[in-house]
């Protein structure tokens, strides 16, 4: 285990600070930013359009390299957790390959990966597209399928390596409210299921407090951490609770934290 990593951290970030571009035209994504992520919880992440909340999830997967501070998965490096498979990536759009069928995309990490850790660590991917509903819909082309299965197909396919994080920029972000709903409820029950820690990017402050057992809501550019708020539904959550008051006082609360984020 690494110094400074708690024994039970899924994420471990400490003073970090993200910076682009040559040496005299800096532009700092992200600065001082420090949280943690229990093994096993489910978090969201809001906050202003280009505070960085996409580059955070990069910085965590190993694709940003941070400028200062530290990242820990698990206790490992960003790099090490991206060779040992600690985490997969879910984004907004689910880049599936239109040529194969939604068991060959779901097949796909295991084409690409180390043999060792396919034979020892992978899911069975038909098992997974049951998992996500779309058992019997093994065989079919992306374009026979809608929105909402495709991000099922990009979620099981992300799940195949039996990542311990699964890092969401968005998933639902393209999709009609009614479809995002139901991939809500499809989320918490794939959560509940599998263990995994998942860290969740969204605009959406419903979907925020629905989702999250934490919110970690960022200040506009550079994007610092304003709070980490706990969200205490009881469990498991349905989608009933978006009319009860406590749903009304979490979100509205959310959006008074959003205003501030968009003035600091």
């Amino acid at each position: 285990m690494l110094p400074g990593h708690s024994g039970n951290s899924a994420i471990s970030i400490e003073e970090l600070a993200v910076r682009f571009g040559d040496p005299l035209n800096r532009i700092t994504a992200l600065e001082d930013i420090t949280f943690e992520v229990p093994k096993g919880s489910l978090i969201t992440l809001v906050g202003p359009s280009g505070c960085g909340k996409s580059t955070l999830l990069r910085a965590i997967a190993n694709l940003v390299d941070a400028d200062q501070g530290k990242i820990t998965v698990f206790g490992r490096t960003p790099e090490q957790a991206r060779l040992a498979r600690d985490f997969a990536f879910v984004f907004q759009e689910s880049t599936l390959l239109p040529w194969r069928t939604a068991l060959e995309n779901v097949l796909l990490p295991l084409e690409v990966g180390r043999r060792q850790d396919n034979i020892e660590k992978h899911a069975e991917p038909a098992e997974l597209l049951e998992l996500v509903g779309l058992s019997g819909r093994e065989g079919a082309l992306p374009h026979e399928l809608s929105g909402g299965m495709q991000q099922r197909v990009s979620i099981a396919r992300a799940l195949v390596c039996r990542p311990r994080v699964l890092l969401m920029d968005e998933p639902f972000g393209a999709l009609d409210e009614i479809t995002r709903d139901k991939l809500n409820e499809e989320l918490l029950r794939i959560w509940k299921d599998t263990g995994t820690t998942i860290v969740f990017v969204t605009h959406s402050i419903p979907e925020a407090a629905y989702l999250g057992q934490k919110c970690l809501v960022l200040s506009r550019h550079p994007g610092r951490v304003l709070e980490f708020m706990d969200i205490e539904f009881s469990s498991p959550r349905k989608p009933a609770i978006r009319d009860t008051l406590d749903f009304v006082q979490v979100t509205g609360c959310l959006r008074t934290l959003l205003a501030e984020a968009g003035r600091v």
